[in-house]
């Protein structure tokens, strides 16, 4: 019983399985925290061998719907999506109200924000972030590097590079918490008022320990993401590198019409 035919083309077995336990849980019939069926009860059900249900649940793992976790099977994911939405998440009036990019779009997506610092403090400039600050390969920079989570799971990492030049003179920029409206808020304190921000996006499979820090199962889809903030001088005085999980974000940008 390997294929069926629908549509005029053989449809394979395995897919045909993946897309019926895909579509329970769309339905709600597998909710949330629920257990996939094991391999064993999958064969059963289905009357098929053991290689057929493991090609199907890869499909099934694809789908970015269920977590596979060591020793236990997979798990239906309780992960909503956040929807990005490139025309509001860095307006100043979210600053102003002392949120960060991050805060505003969790809470439009009715979600529960935390963020943890991993790392503070100066670096050498890698080759790409001191092309893109228009600095020199190892200049002195200053980093920060975040693990932010939603509803207590870990979706992203973000890493901000800042020319010395302009972190050194920011006290809050060196401290644990940069305050209310995050990084941004407080660079425009000190007089850096921002023209735009050029973001580059790059999908890819996440290595070993990127699924492991983000609790991703092995080679699940990410997203690599490098944003340069670009003031009205012209001078780009913070490179943010991101890494997202790419079943917890979609990408909604505006794209104007005209000249």
């Amino acid at each position: 019983m390997g294929t069926a035919v629908g549509g005029g083309r053989a449809v394979p077995r395995y897919v045909q399985i993946a897309d019926e336990i895909v579509q329970q849980i769309r339905a709600g019939v597998l909710k949330p925290g629920d257990m996939v069926p094991s391999e064993s009860e999958l064969v059963e059900r289905y009357g098929v061998s053991g290689g057929t249900i493991r090609k199907a649940m890869v499909e099934v793992r694809a789908s970015g719907l269920v977590e596979t976790r060591h020793g236990k099977g997979s798990i239906v994911k309780d992960r909503p999506p956040v929807r990005l939405r490139s025309s509001d998440r860095f307006r100043a009036s979210h600053r102003r109200g002392g949120k960060a990019a991050y805060l505003a779009e969790s809470e439009q997506a009715g979600a529960k924000p935390d963020v943890s610092l991993l790392y503070r403090g100066t670096l050498e400039a890698p080759a790409e972030i001191a092309e893109r600050l228009d600095v020199e390969i190892g200049a002195q920079v200053l980093a920060r590097r975040r693990l932010y989570f939603r509803n207590g799971t870990p979706v992203e990492t973000a890493t901000s590079y800042l020319p010395w030049d302009v972190a050194k003179d920011i006290p809050e920029l060196h401290a644990d918490n940069p305050g209310p409206g995050g990084i941004y808020a407080r660079l425009e304190d000190h007089g850096h008022v921002f023209a735009e921000f050029v973001e580059t996006l790059q999908a890819r499979l996440a290595t070993k320990a990127e699924a492991s820090e983000l609790a991703l199962s092995p080679g699940a889809p990410v997203v690599h993401l490098i944003r340069n903030a670009v003031t009205e001088e012209g001078r780009v005085v913070e490179v943010c590198d991101t890494l997202m999980a790419a079943d917890q974000f979609v990408f909604q940008y505006r794209i104007p019409a005209a000249d």
